[in-house]
């Protein structure tokens, strides 16, 4: 049992005039799902990140006993100052994001044309191994 779960590979034609309507179509769809479903899930990033910012505001104005009049530091208990530990789970959750992002708008459907490049590409270093090249 693989603990990887394997996807398959997006690809997609050239869209030239001579491609079906159909393709073009179903690539559209399919995209489309795919940021819907990454607004899903920044919604409940969102949603993650303000109910995790309450709960430590909770806290630290329970810690410390009142707002942070004296600023934030590392301790905890200090009155008067808050901990600042929640920059560092917000942290994790822009850069996630920020792949996600990355993922879903800037990374574009493999390509025929990549597909038979790297198929040429493999071939070819296939041919030299049993050449001894």
């Amino acid at each position: 049992m693989s603990l990887v779960e394997h996807k398959p590979i997006e690809v997609q034609p050239e869209l030239d005039v001579d491609a079906p309507d159909e393709v073009i179509r179903q690539q559209a769809i399919k995209r489309i799902e795919i940021r819907r479903r990454f607004h899903v899930e920044a919604i409940f990033v969102a949603i993650g990140t303000a109910v995790l910012v309450l709960i430590w505001a909770l806290s630290e104005y329970h810690n410390a006993g009142g707002w942070p009049t004296q600023g934030f530091s590392q301790s905890s208990g200090i009155h008067d100052v808050w901990n600042y530990w929640i920059v560092y789970p917000i942290g994790a959750w822009v850069l996630i994001m920020a792949g996600r992002i990355w993922s879903v708008y800037g990374r574009k459907p493999i390509s025929e044309t990549a597909i038979k490049q790297e198929m040429e590409r493999q071939a070819g270093t296939r041919v030299g191994r049993l050449t001894g090249r």
